[in-house]
């Protein structure tokens, strides 16, 4: 008796284990409408979420990276004769440029080259100057294989920086441009460039460091205050840009360190780019205010004040003219108090040619106002 009701028991589990699983399969087949009509993954969401699995750099390559291009130059050298005094080893089309450490030649030959750029513009390229400096044809690589021949509209060797015009028909992608003056020491740096031929090979780093002169640099007949970065820029990246992590262009890549300091990279501010790109497109060619002075910073470590020497004055400059000399030190320019010697530079230069500008100099503890009409560079060289 005790086993038939253990058999009846179980037979009622069974039976009710049936009637729940009938019960959930019906309930699947009554509501299969509704949910066959959705998708199982929401193909928006999903694409989503891809690209916010994306790193940083690989958005900012993907925003900028299709206006990279790779310049080839051409150059019909017929002799050519350069020192090896130097200790600031480029890469090789910067080293080129300057006459740095290459052996004595006297074979006329082709001398082919090759560098970076972007498009900046509509069917402009910039780039720097020693990329495309003397070569007698320039072809322009886009990173979709295709290639054009390209224009010189005009290089300013001051600034070592050049804009081309693409010879054909777009539309050209564009890189975004940003804002140098708002980066700061520690920001990511992604360096973008051509190196070997090698389309958008990308280097990463922080910006190390700001308005590096290049003076500093044994780099004495540029005008250039560059960025410093620890992100690789390799030969032939020269021209390339500096990222944000946002994938906007904060600097064009312009040379490297080897040897002792090794390591060490530099770009030219886009801000600064920006305005000698449009002075080229403009008139083809670039005004640099000048006076014909060099200048050193100096720092009293007792008081903590600053100054700015005056370490060279150029004969027969607008400086020696309106009687500055050697061991002045610069107090004001204009209306602005100097507190390095880039204050002067920047003022020299807002103030343009051939207009007057007052300068206030401390001349053995003695003040001297004097009043100075700066001209352009080029005419300081031709004297």
């Amino acid at each position: 008796m005790h086993s038939k009701n253990k058999k009846k028991s179980r037979l009622q589990n069974y039976n009710q284990k049936n009637l729940l699983v009938a019960s959930v399969i019906s309930m699947g087949i009554s509501f299969s409408s509704h949910v066959i009509s959705e998708p199982l993954i929401n193909p928006k969401v999903n694409e989503i979420n891809n690209y916010s699995n994306k790193s940083f750099i690989t958005k900012a390559v993907e925003k900028t990276g299709s206006s990279v291009v790779t310049i080839d130059t051409e150059k019909y050298v017929k002799k050519r004769k350069f020192g090896n005094d130097s200790q600031l080893f480029l890469d090789p089309y910067f080293e080129r440029f300057f006459g740095l450490n290459l052996p004595y030649d006297n074979k006329p030959r082709i001398e082919q080259s090759q560098g970076s750029g972007f498009l900046f513009a509509d069917g402009l390229v910039i780039t720097n100057a020693h990329v495309i400096s003397g070569s007698d044809k320039v072809i322009i690589g886009l990173n979709n294989g295709k290639k054009y021949k390209g224009k010189l509209i005009g290089q300013d060797f001051f600034t070592d920086l050049a804009v081309l015009k693409i010879e054909g028909k777009g539309p050209w992608p564009k890189a975004q441009l940003g804002d140098s003056s708002k980066i700061k020491v520690g920001d990511w740096a992604i360096a973008v460039g051509n190196p070997f031929g090698l389309e958008n090979t990308v280097t990463l780093g922080i910006i190390s460091n700001l308005n590096r002169n290049v003076t500093q640099l044994g780099i004495y007949d540029k005008k250039l205050e560059l960025i410093q970065t620890d992100a690789a820029i390799n030969p032939g990246n020269s021209g390339g840009p500096l990222l944000n992590s946002n994938g906007e262009v904060i600097g064009i890549n312009t040379l490297i360190r080897s040897g002792p300091g090794a390591g060490l990279s530099f770009a030219i501010p886009i801000n600064k780019a920006k305005e000698i790109a449009y002075q080229l497109i403009k008139n083809g060619k670039v005004i640099h205010p000048m006076i014909g002075i060099s200048l050193i910073d100096v720092s009293n470590f007792e008081t903590n004040n600053k100054a700015v020497r005056v370490s060279y004055v150029a004969p027969n400059s607008p400086a020696e003219k309106s009687g500055i000399m050697v061991n002045d030190i610069i107090i004001k320019v204009g209306n602005k108090n100097i507190e390095k010697a880039s204050d002067v530079i920047n003022q020299i230069s807002k103030n343009g040619i051939k207009k007057q500008i007052s300068i206030l100099i401390n001349r053995r503890n003695k003040l001297i106002r004097l009043k100075v009409i700066p001209t352009d560079i080029t005419n300081l060289q031709n004297k």
